[in-house]
């Protein structure tokens, strides 16, 4: 049964800083580092036979010290901008506390969380998925119908976009639901791809 493992990036030098990322190519703090490494070693036993990633920094390194860790490093990875985290903007780069001064709790929860608001001359989570689930469809999805098991490192919002259409999610659930930094979570199909297992290691 194939398995699908998704990995959001561990800690960026802006989610340490509280800064809205985007599509900003930020790299991985100390502690993001660690995280990777750690994820990693939860990896250890499972076998990959193509990686996925997004074309920002912060993600592929997560990858790369994954792959290093559970000596896959050989495997194809293909790195694409259908992947990156949701672009936020006019929001990128600026302090989520002070938004929240600036703007209100209320509009900032809006901007981050709200499915199909987006912030000023950025992209909602629908727009997200508008270019994650092609994606998907057209080439990952693929390899696991073929009996392939998959590794994708990426971003919060563009796996939560994945996970929303894996899980049958509603607009209410995803917007409750977090993807945490550097945990894997485990996905295993049947040879329909339906999920027969699903669940953060």
């Amino acid at each position: 049964m194939p398995k699908l493992i998704i990995v959001r990036h561990g800690q960026s030098q802006w989610n340490l800083e509280n800064r809205f990322t985007g599509w900003i190519d930020i790299d991985l703090s100390p502690k993001g580092i660690e995280e990777a490494n750690t994820a990693g070693e939860m990896l250890k036993g499972y076998s990959f036979d193509k990686a996925y990633t997004s074309a920002l920094i912060r993600a592929q390194k997560t990858l790369d010290i994954i792959l290093g860790i559970i000596g896959e490093t050989n495997i194809p990875v293909e790195k694409d901008k259908a992947l990156n985290e949701r672009m936020y903007g006019d929001l990128q780069g600026m302090n989520k506390d002070e938004l929240r001064k600036k703007f209100g709790e209320e509009q900032v929860r809006i901007w981050r969380r709200s499915y199909d608001v987006a912030p000023p001359n950025g992209e909602s989570l629908k727009d997200t998925a508008a270019r994650v689930m092609p994606y998907y469809e057209a080439k990952i999805k693929p390899d696991l119908m073929a009996g392939k098991n998959i590794l994708i490192s990426a971003h919060g919002n563009s796996l939560r976009a994945l996970v929303m259409s894996l899980e049958n999610l509603t607009k209410e659930q995803i917007l409750l639901t977090e993807i945490p930094t550097g945990i894997p979570k485990l996905y295993e199909f049947d040879k329909d791809l339906n999920i027969v297992e699903c669940k953060y290691l």
